[in-house]
This record gives structure tokens, C-alpha cells and sequence, in this order.
């Protein structure tokens, strides 16, 4: 008993974050942070029916813009990632804010929409790419047995700012216009940049500083640290491929409803008022699907991976249902299946990003999380305008939200793929230590292979 106890409080101190103190200060700021890069983003569509007159652009054209900025988050994610490895993730984060509040800046002068895809969709997707996966790890690296919590109490905020932005995005565009709508939004994402400041210098580890301390940068020992800031091994992993194209699918649809519903309850025949509080509705729900989901998922009688699923099938079934909802005019059909939407689109949201330590460890989850937003961009790309594609076809947005809706079900049957998917019980997850220890034993033969040559030239 009494040797066995040291060797426990070690593992606990290695693989357990405090879940608590310092911790709670960084759910705070991921709790803003996460308010100005998600919350604005899905509110984003107010401005849809604007430039939609403004520019006079087709739907799909006009759906460029978002998806723009939500592919740019995600595929900048792994340089975010590869930075915070590399660097410190408090300046990151900084420099992220700064970006994203510069991209919102520069579109309010737009005169075409290319300076939108540019401005709105680059800048500040590169900087909400900086933001969001760094804040997202360092919140996961101070949390274990509480980190759904953690993290569904964050995202919240998601939820939160959804229900307040579309009515206060409404009120500016007709106060300010939507120039000086957009003026506004980048002042306020600056307020990114104090979030950044609250994460404390983490020392790095010690594989971190052994590959920044190789005296001889050549081409192997650069790619190898290239490798490393990234975690590329990741993707010869089966479970964290498998993964990742599941939550891919989900991307595609996940977020067309965000960008597409307003504009189809407006032409459903209901005011831009009542479109925007559809949207405010689903956000209160978004808010409290979140907490909930959280909570359940932390007290242990489900695995992650069964809850994940089925609030995915869940959200898909209900984005089909938006549209068939609204067929007989009845605004309350329609706030009622936008409810139901809005509870399982936040109840699953803490839950993509719960898994991942279980799948690839907590080590890596930076690197993971990285790679896994950049892997799903391609879908954030896709999904608006193949949805606003199909409007233009067919006149109305039925057949844009079946199919979004068919492919976060078609995600859930992927995670069903996973090995040991229906098993009662998590499979322990894998430790950085395993694959440290294949480089160790690597190591001893690299350094003979590289000292032969000096070897036999004395």
C-alpha cells in the first residue's frame, strides 16, 4: 500500500488537471473568447439578407462569406496549435484577437465581395483560427473529471451571445447600416485580446525543449519539428481519422440553419423581427443544451462517444424538419422544431471536443484539436453554399435543410466505425509516453547511423 500510493499521486499529478482554481479564471475568458469568434459568427446571418441587396449577389455568392471565415478558422487551426507548441499560447491568442477584430474593421469599407471573402473571411478567420483552439486546450489541459462541464459552461457563451447578437445585430444595421454594424463588431472582438492575457506561461515539456535545442538544423531534424509542433503522426491513426471524417460530415450541415434560417423565415412570410428571434430562441436553448449536456455527460452513466451520437442524429433529424415545419405557416411549428434544434446543436458541441483526449491523449490533444478543425474546413467551406446553391435551384430552402440534415446522420454511423464503438466502457486512453518511448528507442540508432561517416574518416 504504501509504494503504490506515491506512483498514484504521480500519474494524478501528470494526467489530472486541478478542476478548479486558476482553471475557472480560463473558463471565463474561453467563455468571451468563444462569444466573439462562434456567437458572432452564427449571428452572421443577419447580414445575409443585406448584402444580398446591397451587392445584388445570388445566395450562393453571398454564402461565401461565412463559410470563408468558418473554413479559415478551421484550416488556420494547426498553425494556432503548432504556435502554441512552439511559443507561448498567451501571445497567440493576442495576436488572434488583434486579427479578428482587423478582418471586421476592414469589411465595413467593402466595396464588392471580395473584399468581404478577404476581410471577414482570411483575416479574421485566421485570427479566430489563433483564438479558438488554444484557449479550447489550455481550458481541457486544467480539467479532467469536470472537463465536459468546463467545457459546456464555456460554450454556453455560444448559445448566450447567439440570443442576444441577432436582435442587437438587427438594431445596428438599422441604426448604422451595415457598414457601421461591422465597425462596431470589430471593436468589439478586440476584447479578445485581454482574454489572451489571462492564460498563464506554461512551461514546455521536455520533448518540446530537446527538439528546439538541436544544434544541427537540417533537413530531418526540421521536418521533425515540424512534425512534432503538429502531431502529423496523428494521421496514421485509425481512431483519430475515423473520428475526424465523422465530425467532418457533421460540419457540413451543422451550421447552415446559423446562415440560412432567418432568410428562410423571412420567406416563409414572417417579419425580419420574428425571423431574428427564431434565431434568439434557438441560441436560449443552444445555451442551456450545453449546460445540461455537460452536466449528464460528467456524472458517467453513458459513455461520450454513445451521448455524441445521439445528439447528432438528434440535431440532423430536426434540420430536416425546419423547413417541412414552416409548410403550413405556423410560426410556433417552427420556433418549436428551432427549440429542439437549438437544445441538441449545443448539446453535442462540448461533446466533439470532450472526446478527442480520449482518442489520441491528453498530450496531444493541441495538436489534435488543430488538425482535426483543419481536416473539417473543407465541409465549413461546403456546406453554406452547396445549401444556398440549392435555393437557387429549387426557389425555396426545403431541399437545402434535408440535406444538411442527412449528413450529421451520416457522421454518427461513421463514429460507429470506431474500434471498441459498442463497447460498454472507454478503451484506456493512449499516452504520449508510448509513442515517446518508440523515439527513444529510435533515437541510440539514429546517432550511430549518423556518426558512422565521422567514425571512419579518422
Amino acid at each position: 500500500m504504501t509504494k503504490a500510493r506515491p506512483k498514484a499521486e504521480g500519474q494524478g499529478d501528470e494526467a489530472e488537471g486541478p478542476d478548479g482554481g486558476w482553471g475557472w479564471v480560463l473558463v471565463g475568458a474561453l467563455f468571451v473568447s468563444t462569444s466573439l469568434v462562434f456567437g458572432l459568427m452564427r449571428s452572421l446571418g443577419i447580414f445575409f439578407v443585406e448584402f444580398v441587396q446591397y451587392f445584388e449577389e445570388s445566395a450562393q455568392a453571398i454564402s461565401w462569406i461565412s463559410s470563408t471565415g468558418l473554413a479559415a478558422q478551421q484550416f488556420f487551426s494547426p498553425l494556432g496549435a503548432a504556435l502554441c507548441n512552439a511559443y507561448d499560447a498567451r501571445v497567440v491568442v493576442m495576436t488572434g484577437g488583434c486579427l479578428a477584430g482587423l478582418g471586421l474593421i476592414l469589411a465595413s469599407q467593402a466595396t464588392c465581395l471580395v473584399h468581404l471573402y478577404l476581410t471577414m473571411g482570411v483575416i479574421s478567420g485566421l485570427g479566430w483560427g489563433l483564438v479558438f483552439t488554444p484557449m479550447v486546450a489550455t481550458v481541457m489541459a486544467n480539467f479532467t473529471r469536470r472537463r465536459t462541464l468546463a467545457l459546456g459552461l464555456a460554450f454556453s457563451s455560444i448559445g448566450l451571445s447567439s440570443f442576444a447578437f441577432n436582435p442587437l445585430f438587427q438594431l445596428l444595421i438599422e441604426m448604422y447600416a451595415w457598414r457601421g454594424a461591422l465597425l462596431i463588431l470589430g471593436g468589439l472582438s478586440l476584447n479578445i485580446v485581454p482574454c489572451g492575457a489571462l492564460i498563464r506561461p506554461q512551461q514546455r515539456s521536455k520533448a518540446a525543449k530537446k527538439i528546439a535545442s538541436e544544434s544541427k538544423p537540417s533537413n530531418a531534424s526540421l521536418l521533425h519539428r515540424v512534425s512534432s509542433h503538429l502531431e502529423l503522426s496523428l494521421l496514421f491513426e485509425r481512431p483519430y481519422i475515423t473520428y475526424t471524417l465523422a465530425v467532418t460530415l457533421l460540419n457540413v450541415g451543422y451550421f447552415v440553419p446559423y446562415f440560412h434560417l432567418v432568410a428562410h423565415s423571412r420567406q416563409a412570410g414572417f417579419s425580419e423581427y420574428q425571423a431574428a428571434f427564431i434565431m434568439s430562441a434557438a441560441g436560449a436553448t443552444d445555451i442551456l443544451g450545453r449546460v445540461v449536456s455537460g452536466w449528464f455527460s460528467d456524472l458517467g452513466h453513458f459513455r461520450l462517444i454513445h451521448l455524441l451520437s445521439a445528439w447528432t442524429t438528434l440535431a440532423g433529424v430536426f434540420i430536416m424538419l425546419l423547413p417541412v415545419s414552416s409548410l403550413s405557416g405556423s410560426y410556433s411549428a417552427l420556433m418549436l422544431i428551432s427549440l429542439l434544434y437549438g437544445f441538441c446543436s449545443g448539446a453535442l458541441t462540448s461533446l466533439v471536443f470532450a472526446v478527442v483526449p480520449m482518442i489520441v491523449g491528453v498530450e496531444r490533444v493541441m495538436g489534435g484539436l488543430g488538425l482535426l478543425q483543419l481536416i473539417e474546413s473543407g465541409a465549413g467551406l461546403l456546406g453554406a453554399p452547396l445549401s444556398g446553391f440549392l435555393k437557387d435551384v429549387t426557389g425555396n430552402y426545403m431541399a437545402s435543410f434535408i440535406m444538411a440534415g442527412s449528413f450529421p446522420i451520416l457522421g454518427t454511423l461513421t463514429m460507429a466505425t470506431l474500434p471498441h464503438y459498442f463497447s460498454c466502457k472507454d478503451p484506456p486512453a493512449p499516452q504520449r509516453g508510448s509513442h515517446d518511448d518508440k523515439e527513444k528507442s529510435l533515437q541510440p540508432e539514429r546517432e550511430q547511423m549518423n556518426s558512422l561517416p565521422s567514425d571512419t574518416s579518422h
